[in-house]
């Protein structure tokens, strides 16, 4: 059947004819490989020309929390145990956890949350920040004054990981987009002054 003028009527003959000339003829489609090599090469230069964003306030706090979960973590597997190094230990981590979330509540308190105040409207959200930096605070005081082998120890460790993973999660997922978004506060530029307040901080800690 012919559609249109200049359609080609293909008998099966003339098919059987076409299909035998490609069949002997030397084209050979690229291997599937040579377009998934392409493909890689092409998004390895994407990602070569993007601009790296500066590391900033967020980041360095956000690293302590990361850092301050991980020793968490190692707490949980010695909860229970009754070997004296285990002991030991529990002890290092509690004081080393409670050291590091005070330096961190210190330079938010002091610097990061007074400028995200300032540079947007957030009162409620920095309120409750606070607040949970209360009740940290009291935990960590109660840890710090009690004897690692008293068992109560262990389930304070237990509410204050929990405290901390909360109020990470509202840093992470409300405060520290809101702080990047906001005009003229300037995150990089903090990072140094945190890393500096942090430092002071620590030293005092160990005189």
């Amino acid at each position: 059947m012919i559609y249109g003028a200049n359609a080609v009527d293909l008998q099966p003959a003339r098919v059987e004819e076409c299909l035998s000339v490609y069949a002997h003829s030397s084209y050979s489609p690229p291997p599937t490989s040579h377009y998934h090599e392409q493909s890689i090469n092409l998004g390895e230069i994407e990602m070569a020309v993007q601009p790296t964003r500066k590391k900033d306030a967020c980041d360095l706090l956000d690293a302590d929390h990361k850092a301050v979960r991980a020793m968490f973590k190692e707490y949980e597997t010695l909860v229970g145990s009754k070997a004296k190094r285990s002991i030991a230990r529990k002890q290092e981590l509690a004081r080393d956890i409670c050291a590091a979330l005070t330096v961190h509540a210190t330079v938010e308190e002091e610097i990061f949350y007074p400028a995200v105040r300032a540079a947007i409207k957030a009162e409620d959200m920095l309120n409750e920040a606070e607040v949970e930096h209360a009740s940290c605070k009291d935990l960590i005081a109660q840890i710090e004054l009690s004897d690692i082998a008293d068992d109560r120890v262990d389930a304070k460790v237990t509410v204050l990981g929990e405290y901390v993973d909360h109020h990470v999660k509202e840093e992470r997922n409300e405060m520290f987009p809101k702080a990047r978004a906001a005009r003229g506060l300037d995150l990089v530029a903090m990072r140094d002054v945190i890393e500096a307040r942090k430092a002071e901080l620590m030293d005092e800690q160990t005189a």
